[in-house]
């Protein structure tokens, strides 16, 4: 009888504990957050750009720290001002932003964000009225492809793809508050520390859209603002470092049409140390660039420079052969128009490459 009475007392006591917690669920249930105010609910959202970290181009990626501002209306939060003492109720940083605000927000997922990235503030503005105002600093490293056609003279439209994460098109409309991209505009003019080492901000450009999303395995359309910062190389390191240096180097190999036309050797060694320079700025190239299908201005300029220092192998040993069949004069004459012609034909065709990737691809 003693355990059947423990039994009993056991079950007793597991059932006053299991109440309580089952109504507190109910409880938690019936706290979830509600529906949008209303069908399509209008939020207006506006990015400001605070700082550009870091721009990767091996990787096609850029990090960033904006703020992320949306506004919209819920008349479910008007409120008397004169019985609240104020004409706003504000919840401020993540525990009553999570925890105590009890109304419904836009969650505003970027689609091609890698990682969780850091929100370091958000808040939460209710006013009187019923219009909610949210705001948040983010710092995310997003993905996005990267047009290379152009290096160094390259300017890149890096894309940041936001959506109200959970909700159709039907519930939610995103709309554009410029206000805040014109902000940005105005920032980078007075402020030179948004942009990063090699890479300027130009503008902000900001278009109401529609994608595709599949949430729960059925397709369903969502509204979607693309954000497109425009960023500008600054070209003249890669101009000093690189392009003036590999000039002078092609100039350089074109020294062997004034050498003795009998000197073979000579005038070999200096084609080929040319050539082999250039395989090494090659590499310097590669190692900084994605892997990319298509030859950037950079990389033409490259190749073409090899063509045009190794045809001065076939030269030399042309000369050589017509010294060795007595036709000094001949080689000699070749060698002068040498001198001029490799010159005119190497500029006309880095002046034609040059307009052809950056005014015409």
């Amino acid at each position: 009888m003693t355990l059947k009475y423990a039994i009993y007392l056991f079950f007793f006591l597991a059932s006053l504990v299991a109440v309580p917690h089952a109504r507190a669920i109910d409880a938690d249930m019936d706290a979830g957050m509600p529906p949008p105010p209303s069908s399509p609910t209008e939020v207006s959202v506006g990015v400001f750009v605070a700082d550009i970290i870091d721009l990767d181009e091996v990787n096609e990626n850029f990090q960033l720290e904006l703020i992320l501002m949306a506004t919209w209306h819920d008349p479910r939060l008007a409120f008397d001002a004169e019985k609240e003492g104020s004409d706003e109720k504000i919840f401020q940083g993540p525990y009553q932003f999570a925890e105590v605000y009890p109304a419904w927000w836009p969650q505003l997922l970027i689609l091609n964000e890698v990682g969780r990235g850091d929100y370091n503030a958000v808040k939460i503005t209710v006013y009187s009225d019923g219009m909610v105002r949210y705001a948040e600093q983010r710092n995310v490293l997003l993905e996005t492809p990267m047009s290379l056609h152009d290096y160094p003279f390259d300017i890149q439209h890096l894309k940041a793809y936001i959506v109200p994460f959970g909700n159709r098109k039907d519930e939610v409309v995103l709309k554009i508050n410029d206000g805040l991209r014109q902000a940005t505009d105005e920032y980078v003019k007075r402020h030179s520390s948004v942009n990063i080492a090699e890479w300027d901000l130009k503008h902000l450009q900001m278009e109401e859209g529609e994608t595709f999303y599949r949430y729960y395995g059925k397709k369903q359309e969502i509204s979607q603002i693309t954000l497109t910062i425009v960023m500008q190389r600054q070209s003249a390191h890669v101009v000093w470092d690189i392009i003036c240096p590999l000039f002078i180097l092609v100039s350089m190999v074109w020294s062997i049409f004034w050498m003795d036309i009998e000197s073979l050797a000579d005038r070999l060694n200096i084609s080929f140390i040319g050539i082999l320079t250039i395989v090494a700025y090659q590499f310097l190239i590669i190692d900084n660039m994605p892997r990319i299908s298509y030859l950037t201005f950079t990389d033409a300029l490259l190749l073409f420079s090899f063509i045009i220092m190794s045809a001065t192998v076939p030269q030399s040993l042309y000369i050589h052969s017509l010294v060795r069949r007595g036709k000094q004069a001949k080689a000699q004459r070749i060698d002068r128009m040498s001198r001029w012609a490799f010159p005119a034909f190497y500029l006309i065709t880095a002046a034609i490459n040059y307009v052809c990737y950056i005014y015409i691809t």
